[in-house]
């Protein structure tokens, strides 16, 4: 029997970027834009906070965009401070290369196996489904779902008891399935 697990978002991760005014390097999004027209021209950006010392700095959505090639759904997201949309526009590999930055999933995300009930089978087949590109290791997702250490993961997976189509070595933010016979 196939179980199903999902790796659901909690909150929207820190973004990892120097504050200009103190040492830190976590920004918080708190879903705010700001939207600046000058003509026919329309800048965006996305509010972040430093956690350190409440400093606001931008992240470029778009610039200099005319504006009849933005959509007005988009237009009005972001004039409504859409949460759901800075969490979208904070996962675009786009907006994180245009704006230097990298995103922190520590305590940000949670692991729903379902409940304990495949705990006791001897052969374990689970499909692990991510809701947003969260990039975390296998070998820690299968521990934290499992109940085991993390070192008695790498053990059955170099004893070949733990099986996936997929590298269970690095970082994963895509679906993928496993299989663990103890």
């Amino acid at each position: 029997m196939l179980n199903n697990w999902v790796v659901i978002p909690t909150c929207l991760p820190l973004v990892r970027r120097r504050c200009h005014a103190c040492t830190s390097e976590h920004f918080r999004a708190n879903g705010k834009f700001r939207v600046n027209a000058n003509h026919k021209l329309l800048d965006a950006w996305l509010l972040v906070l430093c956690t350190g010392c409440g400093d606001t700095a931008k992240l470029t959505v778009f610039e200099r965009t005319n504006v009849r090639s933005v959509r007005p759904e988009l237009l009005d997201r972001l004039h409504a401070n859409d949460l759901g949309l800075a969490a979208e526009l904070l996962q675009d590999p786009v907006v994180q290369r245009r704006n230097r930055v990298a995103l922190d999933w520590r305590d940000a995300w949670r692991l729903d196996t379902g409940g304990s009930d495949h705990l006791d089978r001897e052969v374990l087949d689970v499909s692990v489904r991510f809701t947003a590109r969260i990039p975390l290791r296998p070998v820690r997702l299968i521990a934290e779902g499992c109940g085991l250490p993390r070192a008695e993961v790498e053990r059955l997976i170099t004893e070949g008891k733990l099986v996936s189509a997929v590298r269970l070595g690095g970082k994963l933010s895509g679906d993928f399935t496993f299989t663990l016979k103890r």
